[in-house]
């Protein structure tokens, strides 16, 4: 054998091997003989060392040239030739013995050695006693560390996997083979994939290859899997995993953490939903009913509600035949639709707003909603369709909608279904749950009193204007000195109706008066505030003939009255002469246009408003020339929000410096002009051309 081999050779006895000769035995890279340093040695049938490898050599502390052919007992205390004695009689007797020693190292210390003794016998028959040798102490960490291994794969409650190159289970603990619900002999030699179904599209499949084949390691990754061990059943699975180093011959594998984290998961996702639906609620709260237009507030519930909590959403109120009717399932539904929007491709928009009017037959979802007053949640299939919508198209786009269910709630204030609201989702959302169908009964609740304070708002906002307009005038007679165009527009549903007015009164001798008043205040009493100011001033403008006693006696009769604050202006007009006299109370002055386009202020004098008392009133006299115009209007007209007056009544002026030759076009465009598309005040406006009564007599 060449002298430059290492290690120990055959167990033949006859020549003796040192560190120089290899041998078979040695320590692989990466095994745990690796981490534990081994003697390897021989004795023969003399007990002399006949073979020393180079792990004796690190172990001892001998060189081989020093311990070959020499008695065995040099490598125990006191040179006891009893030790290598025992360990080569128990060998050849047992077969194999273990047992711990002292042992003596070359430079005198003395150490705890593990000795593990066989027999070999060579090709000439003779005998040989192999030993491997170990400090106690390195072979204890290593017996620790494999007891604590095999406990942690026996114990713990964590899926503990060991994995090849090719990602198939090498090994893995009773934890995981529980959370995949397959036993553990069944995972081995398989593949991954042929345990866990995932669908990420094969990236925990990359992830894992990236770890096997780059040494990357991943920290707490969460994946949602099933197993094919328990294929209903959703998990999520918190995901630790490093490289396991390969030993000689073998290939990197995988080794992996994973604990169940789905109970934790659907607990935070719980809360999270939770708090989002608290938010969703206050939000809505906030934003549901900030007017009382019934309209505004539908608009305002689907925008709380798309697209957060749904991809659609319509509003529609009950159109019952009287007030107090009561739901009867036998007959049909009829609703009016009043605000809907979505967030589906078409033709899901068509569907929701190609329609004003519907129509649900009895027996449909929607009956079976109000007949137990509670939210439900259906799915949009051929069934839902066919018992709920009558008209075939209709049925069509419903179906192509992208709709995957719809909730439907009931709109119920004080005790009245007011109408209902259903939400809808694309089969692409999960479907509604029972937590969803309590947040929608919340927001239907919130929404239907608001509707309800917004419908009784509206009736009587209804109620004010049409005493309102029935106490205005509807087509004053000015007499043949006159023309008269003019307008009463109320706010917006948002406000109130005022207490703007006016008239035109002919009086005795051709003369004619023009008055215009606003009563501060709004709804039925302002309006009936000012139907009395009116009545009053026209029964006193025949037998009153100074502006500023008219004016006295409505003062009065605001104070007997109790209407603390009103304004009026008052024109008295002679076309014999063409002198007028104006007073104010409080009035924005009126305008008069000359014939030539300009425009000017008359009867600048202000006064103190109706039912102040105690302040006189005057009038000024002013010529009105042939043809002028004069404009009368209440503040609604030039008075806005973040804008003086004066800037109003100049914007006025600037309007009437126009070509006016049709007064009814003028107003027409006048308003259309100056006021906004939301007027939150009552307007009036009267434009009056006045001319001149001929001459009669000698000429």
């Amino acid at each position: 054998m060449p002298p430059d081999r290492q290690g120990g050779g055959e167990a033949d006895p006859g020549p003796v091997r040192g560190a120089e000769d290899l041998g078979p035995l040695r320590s692989e890279p990466g095994s745990l003989l690796e981490h534990v340093p081994v003697a390897v040695l021989g004795f023969d049938d003399e007990d002399r060392v006949c073979y020393w490898g180079p792990g004796a050599r690190s172990l001892f502390g001998h060189e081989s040239g020093a311990v070959l052919g020499r008695p065995a007992a040099v490598l125990f205390p006191g040179r006891d030739p009893g030790a290598a004695a025992l360990l080569a009689e128990r060998a050849r007797a047992l077969g194999y013995w273990r047992v711990r020693l002292p042992a003596l190292h070359r430079d005198g210390t003395v150490f705890d050695c593990g000795f593990r003794v066989f027999p070999l016998t060579g090709s000439t028959g003779r005998s040989v006693v192999m030993g491997l040798a170990s400090r106690s102490v390195e072979l204890d960490r290593v017996k620790t560390n494999l007891a604590f291994l095999d406990a942690l794969f026996e114990t713990c409650p964590i899926g503990l996997v060991m994995l090849d190159e090719e990602l198939r289970y090498v090994h893995l603990n009773q934890a995981l083979a529980d959370m995949d619900g397959i036993p553990v002999d069944e995972h081995l030699g398989r593949r991954m994939t042929d345990i866990m179904i995932t669908s990420d599209g094969g990236e925990y499949q990359r992830l894992l290859k990236a770890v096997a084949q780059e040494g990357r390691t991943v920290v707490d990754t969460l994946v949602g899997l099933r197993t094919r061990g328990h294929p209903d059943r959703d998990q999520v699975r918190s995901v630790s995993l490093f490289p396991l180093s390969g030993a000689v011959g073998t290939r990197r594998g995988v080794g992996g953490l994973l604990v169940d984290v789905t109970d934790r998961e659907r607990a935070i996702m719980e809360a999270t939903a939770a708090r989002q639906r608290l938010a969703l609620l206050d939000r809505a709260a906030a934003g549901i009913g900030t007017t009382l237009d019934l309209n505004v507030t539908a608009r305002e519930l689907v925008e709380a509600v798309v697209p957060e909590f749904c991809d659609a959403c319509v509003v529609e109120l009950v159109q019952w035949m009287y007030e107090p009717e009561i739901f009867d399932p036998r007959l049909p539904l009829v609703t009016r639709r009043i605000a809907q929007g979505t967030t589906l491709p078409p033709p899901a928009d068509e569907l929701l707003a190609g329609l004003e009017r519907v129509t649900y037959p009895p027996g449909s979802s929607i009956h079976a909603m109000l007949d137990t007053g509670r939210p439900l949640s259906v799915p949009v299939n051929d069934d839902f369709v066919t018992r709920t919508v009558t008209h075939r198209e209709r049925a069509r786009l419903l179906l192509e909608s992208g709709l995957g269910c719809i909730l439907i709630a009931p709109l119920i204030a004080r005790g009245t279904v007011q109408g209902i609201t259903m939400f809808g989702r694309s089969a692409a959302r999960p479907a509604f749950a029972e937590s969803d169908l309590a947040l929608a009964s919340e927001l239907a609740s919130r929404a239907a009193l608001c509707l309800d304070n917004a419908r009784l708002y509206g009736r009587v906002q209804d109620i004010a204007l049409t005493l309102q307009r029935a106490l205005l005038p509807s087509a004053p007679v000015a007499g043949p000195h006159a023309d008269i165009a003019h307008r009463y527009l109320p706010g917006s549903r948002v406000t109130e109706v005022g207490g703007d007015w006016y008239d035109v009164i002919p009086l005795p001798g051709d003369e004619l008066a023009l008055l215009v008043g606003d009563v501060m205040g709004h709804g039925v009493p302002a309006a009936a505030a000012m139907g009395r100011l009116r009545i009053t001033a026209k029964a006193l403008a025949g037998h009153t003939p100074d502006p500023e006693a008219l004016l006295a006696e409505l003062d009065a009769c605001a104070q007997e009255a109790g209407i603390e604050l009103a304004t009026c202006l008052y024109i008295r007009y002679d076309p014999h002469t063409g002198h007028a006299r104006v007073a104010s109370a409080g009035h924005p002055p009126p305008l008069l246009r000359h014939p030539d386009g300009t425009v000017e202020r008359i009867g600048d004098v202000l006064g103190i408003p109706l039912g102040v008392g105690g302040v006189p009133f005057r009038s000024t006299a002013t010529l009105i020339p042939e043809g002028a115009v004069v404009a009368l209007y209440t503040d609604g007209l030039v008075e806005a929000r973040g804008q003086d007056i004066d800037a109003g009544i100049d914007a006025l002026r600037d309007q009437l410096r126009a070509p006016v030759d049709c007064l009814e076009e003028t107003v027409d465009r006048i308003l259309a002009r100056l006021l906004p598309d939301t007027a939150t005040d009552d307007t009036v406006l009267v434009l009056a051309r006045l001319r001149r009564a001929p001459r009669t007599g000698p000429q």
